[in-house]
């Protein structure tokens, strides 16, 4: 594949639209509408499940499949309770981080439409600075405007409302994309441009590739655990985000050494299956894609965990995205990484032949 840059204009109108619509967990279908219609040229059927995850297939008959995944699912809050003042009171949907939460601009998710809100703070006037109170899960609140709990209702918020920020997608130094919700519709958007380049360079693959997009990764990798039963895949690489450990912080030794700008990060974990992991280190090196290496305790974290134990195991490795402030509203990615993990994941695909175990014991 050609060293220059895979993302068009389409591409990135497609990211846009895709990062700025709100797709919280068990909310995802929308975003999940906006995806499929992107990538149906490119694919020949689709497969929706009950929960809302969303899968387009290239050669369905294909007895030997193989799955390329990503989560469309972004953190939320819950309405949890709404006091007699009409403030309001929440709990996650996800891991929300409730230090960011203080002075940010919410939508609030009715059936009558979005009400606008903000999580309110007291002035630094106000308070107490020998003994100053940080923002916990009990004590952040939204103010909507409301007198009372009863104009609270008649603006059609409930207890069980979902609610998320409104931040939208922009573009820093002309290189790092800036958003909620990279984590982890970047996954999403990169599959899907994996698909985009097989049809445009016309690539006929000996086995059913099956574009995965999952829902509520971020409350258990569950989307991710019921489609996996249903397609029953032979192989699955999955792509997530992971840390930029390089700001402020973070310690290296605990958290391990990534950087935005250095490539794809390859997981070396026990859920990640050995042979394929090496097959796609060794297509980075033949390919002159820079990669990076992480290594994860236990669990990955990621729906690589759900695929790999399903179906009596699963060959599958994950390859992540650098990103620096997750769980955040400014969520910062590196362009050149992002290309480097759809050009990973594509020539991956490439040296797969139909019936391939990655069996140790071949």
């Amino acid at each position: 594949m050609s060293s220059k840059s895979i993302l068009n204009k389409k591409s990135l109108d497609f990211l846009e639209k895709y990062l700025n619509n709100a797709a919280p967990t068990g909310y995802e279908w929308d975003g999940q509408k906006i995806w499929m219609d992107y990538l149906k040229p490119y694919v020949d059927e689709f497969i929706t499940d009950t929960y809302g995850t969303a899968v387009a297939v290239i050669n369905p008959k294909a007895k030997y499949k193989v799955v390329i995944e990503g989560h469309a699912d972004e953190i939320s809050w819950y309405v949890n309770y709404i006091a007699d003042n009409g403030l309001l009171y929440v709990i996650r949907n996800g891991g929300s981080d409730h230090q960011i939460a203080p002075s940010k601009i919410v939508d609030i998710h009715t059936k009558n439409g979005i009400v606008k809100g903000v999580f309110g703070w007291p002035a630094i006037h106000t308070r107490n600075r020998a003994k100053e109170e940080p923002p916990k899960p009990n004590n952040i609140f939204i103010d909507v405007g409301a007198k009372d709990k009863d104009e609270v209702h008649k603006m059609g918020i409930h207890i069980g409302c979902v609610i998320t920020y409104p931040d939208g997608f922009h573009i820093l130094n002309d290189d790092k994309f800036v958003c909620r919700a990279i984590d982890n519709r970047a996954g999403g958007f990169m599959i899907a441009e994996v698909a985009r380049l097989l049809h445009e360079n016309k690539k006929k693959l000996p086995f059913g590739l099956y574009i995965t997009n999952s829902v509520q990764e971020e409350i258990g990798l569950r989307g991710a655990q019921m489609i996996a039963e249903r397609i029953q895949p032979n192989v699955a690489i999955v792509t997530d985000v992971t840390h930029d450990t390089t700001t402020p912080m973070i310690d290296q030794k605990i958290q391990g050494e990534a950087a935005i700008g250095k490539g794809p990060v390859v997981a070396y974990a026990p859920a990640v299956q050995q042979k394929l992991r090496d097959r796609i280190t060794e297509t980075a090196e033949k390919h002159k894609i820079p990669f990076q290496r992480a290594a994860l305790s236990r669990a990955t974290g990621t729906d690589t965990d759900a695929f790999a134990y399903s179906n009596s195991g699963v060959a599958s490795a994950l390859i992540s995205l650098p990103l620096r402030y997750m769980h955040t509203t400014v969520e910062m990615v590196h362009r050149e990484d992002v290309e480097n993990v759809i050009k990973l994941i594509y020539e991956t695909l490439l040296t797969i032949e139909d019936g391939e175990t990655f069996s140790y014991f071949e």
